[in-house]
Order: structure tokens, then sequence, then C-alpha cells
């Protein structure tokens, strides 16, 4: 049987930091955000997997094994650069400063 998936950040955090990060223009955090609810989808995928041939526990198993290690290394990723930005983590909203920052550059391009 293939071990849970451990996750420190809830689909719905994800979401979260996905809808936030699209509102106020900055890809990296929803970049993160995305590839870990991919590997959520990779790793439920392989505990749902039909496929019973002679090699299947295995194959499922390794595929499994490499999700969570993948997930464990971008969700520190995610973590550490939620709070190199500065980001509010009770909230997972953006910082003000990038906010500014956004605006002017949108008023930089305006002019």
């Amino acid at each position: 049987m293939i071990e849970a998936l451990p996750a420190r950040f809830s689909d719905e955090q994800l979401r979260r930091i996905l809808g936030e990060a699209m509102i106020y223009m900055c890809a990296c955090p929803a970049q993160v955000a995305s590839q870990l609810q991919t590997l959520r989808e990779l790793h439920d995928y392989q505990q749902k997997c039909a496929d019973n041939g002679p090699l299947s526990e295995q194959v499922h198993a390794r595929i499994a094994a490499a999700a969570r290690q993948a997930h464990a290394e971008l969700e520190q990723c995610l973590d550490d650069v939620l709070d190199l930005e500065g980001w509010d983590k009770t909230t997972l909203t953006m910082p003000e400063g990038l906010r500014q920052l956004r605006d002017q550059l949108i008023d930089n391009d305006l002019n």
C-alpha cells in the first residue's frame, strides 16, 4: 500500500496563494503552488490506478515515493518563498510592498 502524502499546505491554502498571486501578478509563489497541486494529483493517481500487472505495485510505489520527495521539497520551498517575500502566513496574503511594486510597474507601462 502506498503511504499517504503529508502536506503542510492544504488544498485550500494552495488555491488561496494562487488567487492572491494572480490578483497581484506575482507568479513565482503561484508556480510553486501549482506544481504542488500537480504532484498531489500524481500521488493520488498512483493510489487509485487500476493497473494490476505483475510489477504494478512496485511501479506505483516508486512513482508515489518520488512524488512524496518532490512534494516535500516544494512545500519547503513555498514556505521559504512566502517568508522571503513577507507574505502573511495566517491569511496567505501578499505583503503591501509587493502590491505597491506591482502598481508602480503598471503606472510605468501606462506612461
